[in-house]
């Protein structure tokens, strides 16, 4: 008797469990959806009530619109240009101090690691003026340079790459130094190509952080010609109307790359997660 009731027990959690994960998973998907059939209508049909999910005249025009009225290629490209960029140097700075962190012993290094990692608790806005009266003095308002540089190293990825080395045996630079390899040999033969999993994830966590940036493009970028994605969508949101339509249309083609980034990279970040929580 005891044992059919902790059988019926454990179904009960088991279809609970997939409830819920149901529930979660329509919360995320159905805003996509959502999307996705706004950026076949017009402005009215989109909070037209009630809400139909498939137009009876899809506009297709929304999207050659973007493309042809709105310069949604040159804010495509500029947007992939710093995303691109931003993330190799991420990657490589936050390579470089992790294996530092990890592996090189040096005085208070310890000490060093935990007061780098403190300035995420640094809320952006803090040094938000700071930075960018640095920017103005360098000479690097309204460039792309300016984005670059203040993006290019990400104490996030240092912490995720310097736990990660953490995990790979010190026996392995002792046999590259026995082996005539130097520190850098080392980190660059023999560190970087067990670290895919981690590589992985980092490139899926500073693509999408760089990609959806919309607050330092609006603060460092002032012509045209150099706007993103997110602030080419601002743009066409106006002080009385706001083109819904088309919006939708561009936020759909916006999140195609990081969607594709996000497969590809699916497998290293999966693995990530999993070797995380193994220890020894």
């Amino acid at each position: 008797m005891i044992k059919t009731n902790n059988i019926t027990t454990s179904r009960v959690l088991r279809v609970l469990k997939y409830l819920f994960v149901i529930a979660m998973s329509l919360s995320m998907i159905i805003p996509f959806l959502w999307m996705l059939s706004a950026s076949f209508k017009d402005s009215l049909e989109v909070f037209a009530s009630p809400f139909k999910w498939i137009p009876k005249v899809p506009k297709f025009e929304n999207y050659s619109y973007i493309w042809q009225k709105a310069n949604y290629l040159r804010l495509f490209l500029n947007t992939a240009k710093l995303t691109v960029i931003i993330t190799v140097l991420q990657l490589v700075t936050g390579s470089l101090a992790g294996y530092a962190f990890s592996k090189l012993e040096f005085p208070e290094r310890n000490k060093l690691f935990l007061l780098y990692l403190a300035t995420l608790m640094i809320p952006y806005q803090v040094v938000m003026i700071p930075q960018f009266s640095i920017i103005r003095l360098m000479g690097l308002s309204n460039t792309h340079m300016a984005l670059i540089v203040i993006q290019a190293f990400d104490p996030m990825g240092v912490f995720l790459m310097k736990q990660f080395f953490d995990r790979i045996p010190k026996e392995l630079n002792e046999a590259a130094k026995i082996d005539g390899l130097s520190e850098f040999g080392t980190y660059l033969r023999v560190i970087m190509p067990l670290s895919k999993s981690v590589i992985g994830t980092l490139i899926i966590l500073s693509s999408v952080k760089v990609w959806n940036d919309f607050l330092a493009p609006l603060i460092y970028l002032n012509s045209e010609k150099l706007f993103t994605i997110q602030l080419g969508l601002r743009n066409m949101i106006s002080e009385f109307s706001a083109e819904y339509g088309p919006i939708m249309a561009a936020s759909v083609i916006s999140i195609i790359p990081i969607l594709i980034i996000f497969l590809r990279f699916q497998k290293f970040f999966e693995q990530s997660i999993t070797s995380s929580g193994v220890k020894g």
